[in-house]
């Protein structure tokens, strides 16, 4: 009896195993707790695993192929459909088992300790950024229940608060300045926390080789360019930019039947960080297309006939599809680079 696939329905404490044999019949179906799982894989022959792309399915991946075994990580909206019965262990770890041995199935790559560590860094700063947005949201709220009211932006608040402190006449009880002053310190404080990991996210850009290479395109600077290549890891495992592009979410959901092509907007799948990140970047380079940007370009082009959030769209998707073309080909970003047009095929010579 040879296992050949096995699939693991992943947890924090007991893990369910379902293993076939190479006529796909079930030949192991097995509960173990963690602490067993190192234990029991070393023992096995090596065999193509599948797991679902969630919590430690990383960390467990570069586990189990040390012991010589091919893992292989799947989205979980991709494995339901094989999910026979009602949902439970057993049934989830017989559907991954059937999804990962699926030749048409897309798989996520497995990440290395220093991407997930810096993906992490990200992850925090993007709370911090969320929490210090709401804190400064809260002090302009408490204010205006006062009549006081401060303009829009974080640093107004840094700047008018020391103000308002002193000003003996605008009505503030000694409760509510005691207040103000350490929601202020809070904000400063967090406000510190995503500068100091701004400058880890740099450190780790400025080290990293695929992060300085997109870096150099237009609307794409380090934080994106760290952030995509942490994510993307090897983008060999898209078939072409538009997979990549697609796979951020960046591409037209379609609506289509009976031969009738219908276009929504873009889909928003995948990592909404990356999407985020590539669109505001967009934005920023349609600001100054006006000033910078050649009369006759692409971008100018698409400013003049659709509107800006269309354009900034348009723009994170064509860079998405360059990001591709520099990972995936390695090769250097050129601004000025034009593809070849193919040949026909009775111009070619050979």
């Amino acid at each position: 009896m040879k296992i050949t696939t096995v699939g693991i329905d992943l947890a924090k404490a007991v893990f369910q195993i379902h293993g076939i044999d190479e006529q796909s019949r079930a030949v192991l179906r097995k509960q173990l707790k963690r602490a067993e799982m190192a234990e029991f894989f070393a023992n096995m022959e090596p065999c193509l695993i599948g797991m679902e792309a969630c919590g430690s399915a990383h960390h467990w991946a570069r586990k189990l192929e040390v012991y010589g075994h091919t893992v292989k990580l799947m989205a979980p909206q991709f494995v339901k459909p094989y999910v026979k019965t009602n949902k439970h262990d057993v049934a989830d770890a017989e559907a991954i088992c059937e999804a990962v041995s699926r030749p048409n199935m897309r798989f996520v790559p497995a990440k290395t300790v220093e991407q997930q560590a810096i993906l992490s860094v990200h992850r925090a700063r993007q709370g911090f950024v969320k929490a210090r947005t709401a804190q400064a949201n809260q002090i302009r709220g408490l204010l205006s229940e006062f009549g006081i009211v401060i303009p829009q932006g974080i640093l107004s608040i840094v700047k008018w608060i020391p103000e308002i402190l002193e000003d003996g006449e605008n009505g503030l009880p000694g409760m509510m300045r005691n207040l103000l002053e350490r929601l202020t310190e809070n904000l400063k404080e967090m406000d510190r926390q995503v500068d100091e990991m701004e400058k880890q996210i740099q450190l780790w850009h400025r080290e990293n080789e695929a992060s300085r290479k997109l870096a150099e395109i237009s609307g794409i600077g380090p934080i994106t360019a760290s952030a995509i290549a942490a994510t993307v890891g090897n983008a060999k495992e898209f078939k072409n930019g538009r997979q990549l592009a697609a796979w951020m979410g960046l591409v037209p959901r379609q609506n289509s039947s009976g031969g009738k092509q219908t276009l929504l907007g873009i889909s928003k799948r995948g990592d909404t960080y990356l999407r985020t990140l590539l669109i505001h970047g967009a934005r920023s380079v349609i600001r100054f297309a006006k000033n910078k940007a050649e009369p006759d370009g692409w971008l100018r082009k698409l400013i003049a006939r659709r509107n800006k959030n269309v354009a900034a769209v348009a723009l994170a998707n064509k860079n998405a599809r360059v990001v591709w073309a520099l990972l995936a080909k390695d090769r250097m970003f050129r601004p000025d680079y034009t593809p070849v047009p193919s040949l026909p095929e009775h111009n070619r010579v050979g």
